[in-house]
């Protein structure tokens, strides 16, 4: 419950970033520089004299959106790929080297590789953190699937002589609804954070995209002197990581999904 609260308060916070009290992102106040958290600048004011508060919220956006989205496409392609590869024998042993093979590779540094070899921008960062993620969907889906096509029901709906995309469709896939909602939550905690990675490195979001982890990039050179510049950003990343896998770990217990 609470881990909802803090992540419906964050959605909310960038979401209406535009009119909870902040301006524009990108203002700079030149005179106003490193200034410290105050009535006037919640957050404090970074090198160039730009609100971190507001940059912070418009932050959220970013991370919410790559998290959500990298899960949502890596759910729909991985549990394409899961149910033909787990349900037709032929195809499973060759794909599933492959998905070995990805899986192989650390995920940051995957991620690392894809985006040296693309241009930074949202999307891209998207493209790159999907990749890494599908091999463990499909994992989670071929091994539903492996131990659901030998079930009766599925026997008698093909001595019925139903075809096999609606035995896939109508018979496989709801009992996979369960675990693969619980997977996405992680999935998109991950994704905020490896988000969060690639911009700190310089090979994620574009600079002048606030995203929690540019904001830190930027405010690294300048700890000792404006700490507030990482601390505000990191909380919010944290906090949010946090209340998402909270919410994950309470769909576990209520779904009764095995870990």
């Amino acid at each position: 419950m609470i881990g909802l609260a803090v992540l419906l308060l964050v959605f909310a916070s960038g979401l209406l970033a535009p009119v909870w009290w902040t301006g524009d992102p990108q203002q700079m106040r030149t005179a106003q520089r490193l200034q410290p958290p105050s009535a006037v600048r919640w957050f404090g004011s970074d090198h160039f004299g730009r609100d971190v508060y507001t940059r912070t919220l418009y932050g959220a956006r970013v991370s919410l959106v790559v998290g959500a989205a990298v899960a949502l496409v890596s759910l729909a392609l991985g549990t394409t790929l899961g149910l033909v590869i787990g349900f037709y024998r032929r195809l499973d042993t060759v794909m599933m080297r492959v998905m070995d093979g990805l899986m192989a590779i650390p995920a940051i540094l995957l991620a690392l590789a894809l985006m040296a070899m693309m241009r930074a921008s949202v999307r891209n960062v998207i493209i790159a953190l999907v990749i890494p993620e599908i091999p463990r969907v499909i994992r989670v889906v071929r091994a539903s699937v492996l131990s659901l096509r030998e079930h009766a029901m599925v026997e008698a709906a093909r001595a019925l002589g139903v075809g096999t995309p609606r035995i896939l469709l109508f018979y496989i896939l709801p009992a996979l609804v369960a675990p693969l909602l619980v997977q996405a939550t992680y999935m998109c905690a991950s994704a905020i954070l490896f988000e969060a990675y690639l911009s700190f490195l310089g090979a994620g979001t574009p600079p002048h995209i606030p995203s929690w982890g540019n904001i830190m990039a930027e405010g690294k050179t300048y700890v000792q002197l404006a700490f507030w510049i990482i601390l505000f950003p990191g909380l919010f990343l944290a906090l949010t990581v946090l209340a998402i896998n909270l919410v994950g770990d309470g769909l576990r217990d209520l779904l009764n999904v095995r870990g």
